[in-house]
């Protein structure tokens, strides 16, 4: 597959030169995607030919919310942050599976608000490893454990398509993307020009927060124009703290207010 753009390195260490680097929430943690791998999405005439539908409900939307986070997968994802003793696709893992922990403390004070997880992961295409459903910690524990190896590139815009189509179905008010990402896109289209879209076409319904995971994340400051958040993290321990932020500080908090502030449903053509 082709080499990682923006935030890959070469096995000596070096930046790989002309790459640029971008930030999703999804650890592509089964490594390259094949056009033959369950869940795979295609990314082509045809996907932008949704774009009439993908912001349309499914069904009648209530108090609840959903989040879909998107691991970056891609090659470069193999390699070490600094004072890390593990890949960083396995530091982001394990930073993920205690940040979705905390949901468990959520649903117990709030019993009857609805909180749906979905787990996608991105290298040159994208996979799901659980589609947005009830949170279910076993299920995503698993799915988190199960992630392969990195490799291929780098598809940030294409995850995130993908997760706004299926948030559109999850029947919830709140709808969250949530991307950690290591480097720059490289396949399908780039995540500034998807973001823009997303604020436009959901009226401000969908979310954005991005993790710059070893990469600066002022690569990431179109999210500002689009009432996003990027943090940044330069090794596991700024990961665990920032995904804390985001998702408990942020998506959770924010979520128990969703009945008064409802977002509006008014959508740009």
């Amino acid at each position: 597959m082709g080499t990682v753009n923006g935030g890959a390195r070469s096995s000596a260490g070096a930046r790989a030169p002309g790459v640029a680097f971008l930030l999703c929430v999804v650890l592509a943690a089964t490594g390259c995607v094949t056009r033959d791998s369950p869940g795979y999405v295609k990314s082509d005439a045809a996907a932008k030919q949704r774009d009439t539908t993908r912001y349309a409900p499914s069904r009648d939307e209530g108090l609840g919310a959903s989040v879909a986070i998107l691991v970056d997968n891609s090659g470069s994802m193999l390699e070490h942050a600094a004072r890390d003793q593990a890949a960083k696709y396995r530091v982001a893992r394990d930073a993920i599976e205690a940040m979705l922990a905390t949901t468990d403390s959520f649903v117990a004070r709030q019993p009857g608000f609805p909180v749906n997880v979905g787990l996608y992961v991105f290298a040159s295409s994208v996979s799901r490893l659980v589609p947005i459903r009830p949170y279910d910690r076993e299920i995503l524990r698993s799915a988190l454990e199960g992630m392969r190896p990195p490799r291929g590139g780098t598809a940030i815009g294409t995850a995130m398509e993908t997760a706004v189509s299926d948030l559109y179905h999850a029947g919830t008010i709140r709808k969250y993307i949530l991307v950690v990402t290591d480097g720059e896109n490289t396949e399908g289209r780039g995540p500034h020009a998807v973001a823009k879209e997303i604020a436009r076409r959901s009226g401000g319904a969908v979310r954005l927060y991005f993790v710059a995971f070893d990469v600066d994340a002022k690569r990431f400051s179109f999210l500002r124009d689009v009432n996003g958040e990027v943090l940044g993290a330069r090794d596991g321990v700024a990961l665990r703290a920032s995904l804390d932020t985001i998702y408990r500080g942020r998506i959770l908090a924010e979520a128990v207010g969703a009945g008064e502030t409802m977002p509006s449903t008014k959508k740009s053509p």
